[in-house]
């Protein structure tokens, strides 16, 4: 069941593998645990199982495992997680010692973690029903860190490799000058990068091949290096859509500038001025010339001078609403 949702997975990709080991078999496994949900991941480099449960799920199983227990999850789930997560983090010195643990393959490529304590002196059973993880997931918490990671540690060898070989062409620079090395003990041959990668794949390769406990194993530097890997790459997701909007309207904006409909825009909004303004000149004109033409009918007509007053006061009424 899925429980946690999108922050879970966020918390879950930001948690470290650990290799843990259960009834004998080595393991990677990184987990999340929330007020009454979890999410756990477990790898032996051949197959990635996972398990989400809510707290509806952990009460339905919790009473079939335990007849006797009535308490609410809440009650509960505290000891589950104090118990379980001393394994989970590789630290059985923390573990409680009355606690079992034990691991079982099942048919289907799935697998179960089964656990035996005690909770306020009664017997308190719980399991654990990993399925094989999708394959989303698997490239999300797994596959993307490590390749990741790969090529920051590459990019670091390059940079080691040219600092050693600037390193010895200052040794040299001062052997030429007259230096001499008052330890022999202290001397190192001339950096040649081809025979060092050739002499290391040598030497590493069949360590790394070898069935040793330790292969599966991330180191605390390699766990601080994944942290780092998967935070930057966190913080980068969250940010990219804030980037996106703002470069989408910037865009748009300058689109809308440069654009042939705003240019046409404007030039025909001041061929209508002008319009206006011509035909304001010649409707002036016009009207100059038929009022000569007509002195004596407007002297004629009584009702103009009357409406000349009316449309002064109009004026005074829009001067005082200004005031």
């Amino acid at each position: 069941m899925e429980a946690g949702g999108s922050l879970a997975g966020d918390v879950l990709l930001g948690q470290p593998w650990i290799p843990v080991s259960v009834s004998g078999c080595q393991l990677l496994a990184k987990s999340w645990f929330g007020e009454t949900t979890y999410h756990i991941l477990l790898s032996d480099l051949h197959s990635v199982w996972e398990e989400r449960m809510d707290a509806e799920a952990i009460q339905i199983r919790a009473k079939d495992l335990n007849k006797r227990l009535q308490a609410p999850v809440k009650a509960f789930f505290s000891y589950l997680y104090e118990v379980v997560q001393p394994f989970l983090s590789g630290d059985n010195s923390g573990a409680d010692s009355k606690a079992q643990i034990s691991l079982t393959k099942q048919e289907g490529g799935n697998i179960s973690i089964g656990l035996k304590s005690k909770l306020e002196g009664l017997p308190f059973h719980w399991e654990f029903h990993c399925i094989p993880a999708p394959v989303t997931l698997v490239c999300v918490q797994l596959v993307r860190p490590l390749l990741a990671m790969s090529r920051l540690l590459q990019q670091q060898v390059d940079q080691l490799g040219g600092l050693l070989v600037r390193k010895d062409a200052e040794i040299l620079d001062y052997k030429e000058n007259g230096a001499t090395l008052t330890r022999e003990r202290l001397q190192t041959d001339v950096f040649e990068e081809h025979t060092f990668r050739q002499d290391f794949m040598a030497k590493a390769l069949p360590l790394l091949c070898a069935e040793r406990p330790d292969v599966l194993g991330f180191d605390a530097d390699l766990q601080r290096l994944y942290g780092a890997v998967v935070t930057h790459r966190t913080a980068r997701k969250r940010k990219l859509p804030e980037e996106r909007v703002v470069e989408e309207l910037q865009t748009e904006g300058a689109a809308l500038s440069s654009s042939p409909a705003a240019k046409s825009v404007g030039v025909d909004t001041a061929g209508d001025d002008r319009k206006q303004s011509h035909n304001g000149q010649v409707d002036e004109a016009e009207a100059k010339t038929a009022s000569k033409q007509t002195v004596p009918q407007s002297l004629a007509v009584s009702s103009e001078p009357a409406e000349r007053p009316s449309t002064k006061s109009k004026k005074k009424k829009k001067v005082g609403l200004f005031r």
